[in-house]
């Protein structure tokens, strides 16, 4: 009996013998897969977990390119500056630095904190900005409390400066950083928080080209964060400089003529859409974006009544006045309405029983007198005839009511009433009587001063429409440019057949406007300048003529030189600027500008290549008298180009002079030397020549030598 027990008691050891050593084997090859797992699955993770511990990538972040215009003069540079990150993953108790951050970088503490909020779901490595373009006393701070704020880091790195007081602001815009709602648009997929961005301008079109690709330094850093070595460098791209078809004399003085005036002005190249002059008044400071804005400076720009953030030129959706005459004669004689319309102006006419006013008498006229005198009589009548949806049908071949595809962001595409428009948006009849408005290019008629420049050039053009541009094709990659093309979509090039008569009859109707017309004081003499005036209420207007006040109407006027097939035409809006010949005014100057610009380049144009023209040489040399004792002549050039002038001098004295010399042809290489000189010598009949530069120079004020 107990030899049963005991054998029982054995048997029982002998199983929990059996489960100790299963379980010790269990639990070993879970300790060797983990040990697999880490040392042999993970290796490569933990080591480059090992490798930032020790190892910081430091960013270089890359120059951005710069903006030159059409004569490649400088428009917008960068300047060095230093900015401030933090590093989060350098200090676990962040929040008990920052009040001491705030105070020696001279930052408001809720800002500060607000900053590190927006920053709270990125990792902790990833460095946060700060404060930009600190100064040398915030980079002293941070180098004095290297040990105690271990997170604080500096990056060296190019800034924007642009030009002075808003010059160019709203063509060029400005550069800001990245937004939470632009991380969210596809196009900004590749950016990360923090990353300077183009807000506006050349700068938002032209981003990818000229924001360039940024670089990193790894650096080796100790348990405080230190820098200690540099293992590697990857350099950084700058970006691509931009030249844009801006002529800075142009629009200098397009911003000068404008002056305080509320409004804008475009010139532009008709042949190809060149632009070369774009103003927008009130204007900004885009280097007040180049560092952080303030938050009290952005308020005051998007409160004030001016809107000085609003592109004007492209933006501004007004009434065109009577320079929508223009678009009424080019329908009225396609149409075959306008040619024999005789009408007899009585200060007005009455239509769908109203009485709409004219400015003056003006009697008995044809469409050659009613444009250039601008009669709203005649007008009203050829809007009558040639019905609402005529008038919008030629207009919109034009490029009204349509984006004309500027490169440049957000711009309007202007409204053209028709019956179709007003049953879509109004879900009503059009009423016959609001043509009669619409004829002098008042009632629901908005265009762009962009888009009254596009349409009104390719009238003149003979119906060569195009699509203005801020920058060649030939300055950006193909895949690019069509890009571009597919980003910006507008009327863009288009050719609307006209009739010969209709082209000679508008061009010289436009031409008489500065000579005897409305714009008469705006002529220019010896220049075949061109143009229509325009004067447009606005809402709520009344018979006030009180300049820059609140119900003054519009001042327009579009120009161009010459009158057909022009090389350069302008647009002016001032608004409330009062009566249409006042921007006429603005015109002529800019105008005035660019053709003595062009004449100081024809005059002074320089040689071509492979042109053989004399080339002037000026030498010293020694003459033998004649056998008669008599007097030698001596040749002096007094002007390169005029005829030689000869006079006498005394024999056997040095003389000096400057002649005429024919160049070598392309494969004829001249002789230096005592060729040369012989060759001088041959022409004077003289024995001996002296290079002027070696003649000692107390002898040429002894010899009288100059």
């Amino acid at each position: 009996m107990y030899e049963d027990v005991a054998n029982r008691g054995e048997k029982l050891s002998t199983v929990k013998s059996a489960v100790a050593q299963y379980g010790i084997l269990l639990m070993m090859l879970a300790l060797a897969a983990g040990l697999w797992r880490l040392q042999v699955l993970g290796a490569t993770n933990f080591r480059e977990l090992a490798e930032q511990n020790r190892i910081r990538k430091v960013p270089i972040l890359a120059a951005r390119g710069k903006l030159f215009d059409r004569e490649n003069r400088l428009i917008v540079d960068n300047y060095p500056s230093v900015s401030c990150f933090l590093v989060r993953e350098q200090n676990k108790n962040i929040d008990a630095d920052l009040p001491m951050i705030a105070q020696g970088l001279h930052l408001d503490l809720e800002q500060l904190r607000a900053t590190l909020r927006h920053y709270r779901l990125s990792p902790g490595y990833q460095p946060v900005p700060i404060k930009q373009d600190i100064t040398a006393d915030e980079q002293a701070f941070i180098e004095a409390h290297r040990n105690e704020l271990p997170e604080l880091e500096t990056i060296d790195e190019e800034r924007r400066l642009y030009p002075r007081d808003g010059f160019a602001a709203h063509l060029v815009g400005y550069v800001g950083e990245v937004s939470e709602d632009d991380l969210n648009k596809p196009r900004y997929a590749y950016y990360q928080p923090g990353d300077v961005v183009g807000k506006a301008g050349v700068e938002e079109t032209y981003d990818q080209i000229l924001r360039g690709e940024d670089g990193s330094r790894d650096v080796i850093v100790d348990s405080h964060g230190r820098e200690v070595g540099v293992l590697g460098t990857q350099h950084a791209k700058p970006g691509h400089d931009l030249k844009l078809t801006i002529d800075l004399d142009l629009q200098r003085e397009a911003e000068v003529a404008l002056g305080d005036a509320n409004g804008a002005v475009v010139v532009m190249d008709p042949r190809n859409g060149e632009i070369l002059a774009l103003v927008s008044h009130p204007n900004f400071d885009p280097n007040a974006f180049a560092v952080r804005i303030h938050r009290d400076e952005w308020n005051a720009l998007i409160t004030d009544p001016r809107h000085p953030l609003m592109n004007k030129a492209i933006q501004d959706q007004l009434a065109p006045g009577s320079t929508f005459k223009i678009i009424m004669s080019a329908a009225g004689l396609q149409e075959g309405v306008a040619q024999d319309m005789r009408v007899n102006c009585v200060g007005g006419g009455s239509f769908y029983g109203r009485f709409f006013h004219c400015d003056k008498h003006h009697g008995v006229l044809a469409i050659q007198q009613a444009i250039p005198l601008s009669c709203d009589t005649f007008f009203y009548t050829l809007a009558q005839r040639l019905g609402i949806d005529t008038i919008a049908r030629y207009a919109t071949s034009f490029g009204l009511s349509q984006k004309t595809g500027i490169d440049l962001p957000n711009e309007m595409s202007g409204v053209m009433p028709s019956t179709q428009w007003e049953m879509k948006n109004f879900h009503q009849k059009y009423y016959a009587g609001n043509t009669i408005s619409v004829g002098i290019g008042q009632g629901e008629t908005q265009v762009t001063p962009i888009q009254l420049l596009r349409a009104l050039s390719g009238i003149a053009s003979n119906g060569h429409f195009v699509r203005p541009h801020l920058v060649a094709e030939t300055e950006l990659p193909p895949d690019f440019y069509h890009a571009v093309l597919d980003s910006f979509p507008g009327s863009g090039d288009r050719t609307v057949p006209l009739d010969t008569d209709t082209w000679m009859t508008i061009t010289d109707g436009m031409a008489a406007a500065t000579t005897t017309g409305t714009a008469a004081a705006s002529h220019i003499e010896g220049v075949d300048f061109a143009g229509k005036t325009g004067t447009a209420q606005v809402v709520g207007g009344g018979d006030t003529h009180v300049k820059g006040g609140e119900r003054t109407p519009n001042s327009w006027f579009v120009g161009m030189v010459p009158r057909r097939n022009p090389e350069l035409s302008i647009v002016v809006l001032q608004e409330h600027g009062d009566w249409g010949a006042n921007s006429a005014h603005i015109a002529q100057a800019i105008v005035t500008t660019y053709v003595n610009k062009q004449r100081r380049r024809e005059n002074n144009v320089l040689q071509k290549a492979g042109e053989n023209k004399p080339v002037e040489v000026g030498a010293v040399w020694s003459a033998p008298a004649p056998a008669d004792g008599g007097r030698v002549p001596q040749v002096s050039i007094l002007k390169p180009g005029r005829d030689l002038s000869v006079h006498t001098a005394e024999a056997d004295s040095l003389h000096s002079g400057h002649f005429p010399v024919d160049p070598p042809a392309k494969d004829e290489i001249r002789p230096s030397g005592a060729k040369a000189r012989s060759d001088v010598a041959a022409l004077n009949g003289t024995t001996k020549v002296v290079p002027f530069q070696n003649v000692d120079p107390q002898r040429r004020r002894r010899e009288g030598l100059h």
